[in-house]
């Protein structure tokens, strides 16, 4: 049965918005406690980014789960991994992340832990929307839940992270620019790599509520690569809002993308001895990275976009790395979720492993050009029913000749139909992407 309120990653959309309000999360917070079995026994975590209304959902969470009769651990700004790790340490039977990710700050959302960590089932989900429906009924005086503050959060996540990395290594000789979008990372993320050693520059540190994600963080990065550059850095760190994400900048201010963050994680792991199974992509992932790592006889194999399913794809597989172009990029043998400075941080290692840049660890990996066109549509397409376009695809599929791929797949949120088209020649993978795009336009 589909989901009323969960979408792939939690609840999400513009606050005051139905369902993104006070009163929906006051309810929202009672139905977790009554799904959770309202019991004292059962905390819950809350964790939140620096967004203004974090202040306002993080009350009436709360207060609904105080009303089931659950205690709850508030943890303030927090990264959305550290929720993750905190709720497993912290033996709560679930985190409750209060975030947009990399949106703007009139957007608010929430996201569930499992005490393990991970994603809620979806048999969970279901059940909260289900309790949900019901009348609120506070549980009697004598069995309201507890709120307690955890003072020393920030101080467990930073030694978590730092572990992540052998304990003999450290990043003395590096000069690092952190930029931490103004978001849930401010005040951890320059911590762990200057307890680690390293020279740290850190921008988007100032969140006030309303600049989280402006201009700055992982999905605007020409300030980072403009003060890496200014001061001679030898690397850049682009988080998001949230701290599930990473993009980095080499010492020439060029960009480094989740693939190819991906590529040097896989690499670095499979020279270690410790890589197993297939590493995960998605269907966006560029091909120049299943090209340059089946050449290193790694395994690939793509999940649909989200990490949602790459973590599924990830566990069937029983693999340990995966990831997004975006950045989200998750290590199972370090920890249970996409983590941006977790995942900055393996990069970082392999650098002082081997004694190279990063400029010449991505190297290689060659990206392939790549163009995504999106095609209004008015209502539902059948792009497998349709013999115009399939005949198009296959066509433009002939003339790549094995040297690029085309994706075409109806957007989840938009009436859209996102045409992408990526190979070795920029010219060629422009020209057969309008061309495709045109087909779609007319055959629907």
């Amino acid at each position: 049965m589909a989901k009323k309120y969960f979408g792939t990653d939690g609840i999400r959309g513009r606050v005051g918005d139905y369902p993104v309000t006070a009163e929906f999360m006051l309810k929202l917070g009672w139905a977790t406690g009554r799904v959770l079995g309202g019991s004292r026994a059962n905390r819950v975590i809350i964790g939140k980014d620096t967004r203004i209304s974090g202040y306002m959902f993080e009350s009436a969470l709360e207060a609904g789960l105080s009303a089931a009769g659950v205690d709850v651990r508030l943890l303030g700004p927090m990264p959305t991994p550290a929720i993750a790790y905190l709720t497993r340490t912290l033996h709560a039977c679930a985190g409750i992340v209060i975030s947009a990710s990399h949106n703007a700050f009139a957007d608010n959302g929430i996201k569930f832990f499992s005490r393990e960590g991970t994603k809620l089932p979806d048999e969970v989900e279901s059940a909260i929307e289900a309790e949900i429906d019901h009348d609120m009924v506070t549980v009697s005086s004598d069995q309201l839940g507890k709120a307690e503050r955890v003072a020393d959060a920030a101080g467990r996540y930073i030694e978590f992270c730092k572990s992540t990395i052998p304990l003999t290594m450290n990043l003395r000789g590096l000069k690092i620019v952190v930029d931490c979008a103004n978001g849930a990372t401010y005040h951890v993320a320059p911590e762990v790599f200057d307890e680690l050693g390293a020279d740290v520059i850190a921008i988007g540190v100032e969140p006030d509520g309303l600049n989280i994600n402006q201009a700055c963080g992982s999905t605007q990065p020409e300030l980072l690569q403009k003060v890496v550059l200014e001061h001679r850095a030898d690397v850049g760190i682009a988080l998001d809002g949230d701290g599930d994400r990473v993009i980095m900048v080499d010492h020439k201010g060029e960009l480094v993308d989740g693939d190819e963050l991906l590529f040097i994680i896989a690499r670095s792991r499979q020279q270690e001895g410790t890589l197993h199974g297939a590493v995960v992509g998605t269907l966006m992932s560029n091909l120049g990275l299943e090209h340059a790592l089946r050449s290193s006889n790694i395994d690939f194999v793509r999940a649909n976009v989200g990490d949602r399913y790459v973590l599924e794809l990830l566990q069937q597989n029983n693999s340990l790395i995966g990831g997004e172009s975006s950045g989200h990029i998750i290590c199972l043998d370090r920890t249970t979720t996409g983590d941006g400075i977790v995942s900055a941080l393996q990069v970082l290692a392999a650098q002082v492993r081997y004694g190279k840049t990063l400029h010449e660890l991505k190297s290689g990996m060659k990206k392939y050009p790549q163009l995504m066109i999106n095609v209004p549509v008015s209502h539902k397409v059948e792009l497998d029913n349709t013999p115009a376009i399939q005949d198009a695809v296959r066509s433009a599929e002939q003339r790549l000749a094995g040297r690029g791929r085309v994706l075409l797949r109806p957007s989840g949120t938009e009436p859209l139909v996102r045409v992408m088209v990526e190979g070795e020649d920029a010219q060629q993978v422009s020209a057969e992407a309008n061309q495709l795009a045109s087909v779609v336009a007319e055959a629907v």
